[in-house]
């Protein structure tokens, strides 16, 4: 299990501190995480996402922008890009994002 972690590290695939990366639980589990961060004195959390998680990552973003943090956070920065996902033949692209809350100053 080590093994396979460190093998994600290398690749860039494992969350940096403050990240948060969205996958197939519901919403309000990674809103409560991003909240989470921002109560513990992060200044910044960034959202990261590929395929068909992307859209729940931006509901994530919204869902604490509008009900919880209205007034006391902004979305800083988005990016989009591509991974490659599998091995030479079975090679294919996911698109990704990583959007970036920052609390306002």
């Amino acid at each position: 299990m080590a093994e396979k972690a460190e093998a994600r590290a290398e690749k860039g695939e494992v969350a940096a501190p403050g990240a948060i990366m969205i996958g197939k639980k519901p919403a309000l589990n990674y809103a409560l995480a991003m909240l989470i961060q921002f109560n513990e004195g992060a200044s910044e959390v960034k959202v990261k996402a590929r395929g068909s998680a992307i859209s729940k990552a931006v509901d994530v973003v919204e869902i604490v922008k509008r009900r919880f943090l209205a007034e006391a956070i902004e979305v800083k920065d988005v990016k989009i890009g591509t991974d490659v996902v599998g091995e030479a033949e079975n090679a294919r692209h996911v698109s990704t994002i990583e959007i970036v809350v920052a609390k306002k100053s």
